[in-house]
């Protein structure tokens, strides 16, 4: 079977496709605006780090129904009594609406919307599922990477997990999601072509063992690769591949150790490597490192100028997944507004599109935040949400992501230490605004007076 591409509106749960039947036969239609944001930060988190909005638009931008769509829906049975109108319907959807969002690189806190999307209601509901996940799971490694980083005080982090990645999608997209956060590179070569992310590569236990001698096998590999090779010097002996290494007069950019006590390792390595004059030598580790195993090295002194962070980052492994939501907060139907929020208990929303409003201190750094209405002011802060598509297409190109690695970077700097330490953190402030609060209880009051009501 031919290969699916990758903006199907398939790519969706399927019962946004049944209530988009559900609106069309009953003709139901309105401007909807949905707003996804994260209700709690995971656990170890005290901040997020958005991410995803580039796939998020390229998918709205080629949005559209092949008829292999339309024909399979057409045969499912939950379709039967679905009339022909809806899919021909199906077959001229494009996306129309309008889209908010915060930038990717920005700093974002728990309840604040990531992205608003206002469109008529059903090109609004079915991109809920493509959008929840291309921004949670990038954020979410966005997140876990800028948290390396900064375990590593100044120290390179390259992004090592494609293999361990739920996918190879999935690999590709944490590569990306990685150098936003402040990695400096990748092993994944898919993501280097396609994102421009510096690569970056070593050699297998597999190459060592294939060759009689250890020695050989370096000889060999730094014969092809003189400039760039990297050893690794774990898979017998680690003193000893150093020692064999000074030796026979290698002189690699980097040796690697994947295992053992890397802080006693690394010092005695760096002894080694400096008494042969190979101080230009560097160091690298890997082998189920996270922020917590790197900071705790660090601290004992290790000698590691480059860190490769695999499975835990390309993963999130302690966090694994992010709890994004995407909830529908207005409608216009006809000339007339309707605000919609839910009150079920620990899962209430709040009604009405939305702005976040960031203030900062004397110093400039960040303050704290406000979510309000989206016709509030006030003055003296940043308004977060930005307007990036109208009528389906976007309103600028988006920016490299170098920049966006940069723009990570300056919001990162942005924010007080105690909010972003990796243990036990303060609490950034987030408020919710008088006339948000108003709203919400003028909602409600009409939900209380409403909800005994009898549908003929």
């Amino acid at each position: 079977m031919p290969e699916r591409p990758q903006h199907s509106p398939l790519l969706t749960d399927l019962y946004e496709l049944t209530m988009a039947a559900a609106y069309f036969e009953n003709k139901f239609e309105a401007l909807a605006s949905f707003e996804l944001f994260v209700r709690h930060l995971p656990p170890g988190r005290s901040f997020l780090l958005a991410a995803g909005l580039e796939q998020a638009l390229e998918f709205l931008e080629n949005f559209r129904f092949s008829e292999e769509d339309v024909e399979f829906l057409r045969r499912h049975p939950v379709f039967a009594h679905v009339s022909d109108g809806f899919f021909e319907y199906l077959r001229q959807l494009r996306f129309t609406g309008e889209v908010w969002a915060m930038p990717e690189g920005t700093l974002v806190f728990a309840e604040e919307p990531l992205v608003r999307v206002t469109a008529p209601i059903i090109e609004a509901q079915i991109v809920e599922t493509f959008l929840l996940t291309s921004l949670t799971f990038q954020t979410l490694i966005a997140t876990k990477a800028a948290r390396v980083v900064q375990a590593a005080a100044g120290r390179g982090i390259v992004e090592f997990g494609s293999r361990r990645a739920h996918g190879p999608q999935a690999g590709v997209l944490a590569a990306r999601a990685a150098y936003i956060g402040g990695c400096i590179g990748t092993s994944n070569v898919e993501a280097g072509i396609r994102y421009g992310i510096p690569t970056f590569g070593t050699l297998a236990h597999s190459f060592v063992m294939a060759f009689n001698d250890e020695g050989e096998s370096f000889r060999a590999f730094q014969r092809v690769f003189p400039e760039h090779v990297v050893l690794l010097v774990d898979t017998y002996d680690t003193l000893a591949a150093i020692d064999k290494i000074i030796e026979m007069g290698l002189r690699p950019r980097g040796v690697r150790l994947d295992s053992g006590d890397l802080v006693e390792l690394s010092k005695q390595v760096r002894r080694k490597l400096d008494a042969a004059g190979l101080t230009d030598t560097q160091i690298f580790a890997s082998g189920d490192l996270n922020e917590m195993a790197i900071s705790a090295a660090l601290a004992g002194g290790a000698a590691i100028d480059v860190f490769g962070v695999g499975t835990e980052l390309a993963t999130s492994k302690d966090a694994p997944a992010l709890g994004g939501v995407y909830k529908l907060v207005e409608l216009e139907i006809g000339s007339e507004r309707q605000y919609r929020a839910k009150f079920s208990p620990e899962k209430a929303t709040y009604p009405g599109t939305k702005q976040v409003f960031r203030f900062r201190n004397q110093k400039g750094e960040f303050e704290r935040d406000v979510i309000g209405r989206s016709g509030e002011r006030f003055a003296d802060a940043e308004e977060l949400l930005a307007c990036v598509m109208r009528e389906g297409r976007r309103r600028q190109p988006s920016p490299a992501l170098d920049a966006v690695q940069e723009r990570a970077r300056e919001q990162l700097a942005s924010l007080p230490m105690r909010y972003r330490q990796l243990q036990n953190a303060d609490q950034y402030p987030v408020e919710i605004s008088r006339k948000l609060k108003a709203l919400q209880e003028e909602v409600r009051s009409e939900v209380r007076q409403t909800k005994h009501r009898v549908i003929g």
